[in-house]
């Protein structure tokens, strides 16, 4: 996720985004693109520290390999960062997504912040 954002230049003017931006971003939104995904997202980006997969099954009351697999999802496009825990596995939010989605959305909407 971070490396189309690592070099963009749209804090002040717009640029033409490169087309291996444009070809991150649209991996980026498709993740997005399932409600479930969003609520989870939404769940461990308004946490403070890391939450393990059993409290998230709870919190959202989801199944264990429903959870799993969107977490998977999730961390392949670096959303989230999953860490082993002796036998439990802990999830937090990437602090980065925060800056860079809405970079993007704007890089694609043609706006500056």
């Amino acid at each position: 996720m971070m490396d189309a954002m690592a070099s963009l230049p749209y804090s002040d003017a717009v640029a033409t985004p490169h087309d291996d931006d444009f070809d991150e971003w649209a991996r980026w939104f498709k993740c997005l693109a399932d409600p479930t995904r969003l609520r989870i997202l939404h769940h461990v980006a308004g946490l403070d520290a890391p939450i393990a997969v059993g409290r998230i099954v709870d919190a959202l009351s989801l199944t264990q390999s429903n959870v799993s697999h969107h977490l998977r999802v999730l961390a392949e496009q670096q959303f989230v960062a999953l860490e082993a825990d002796g036998v439990r596995t802990l999830v937090s939010a990437n602090p980065l997504c925060m800056t860079e989605l809405p970079q993007a959305a704007d890089a694609i909407m043609h706006q500056t912040r």
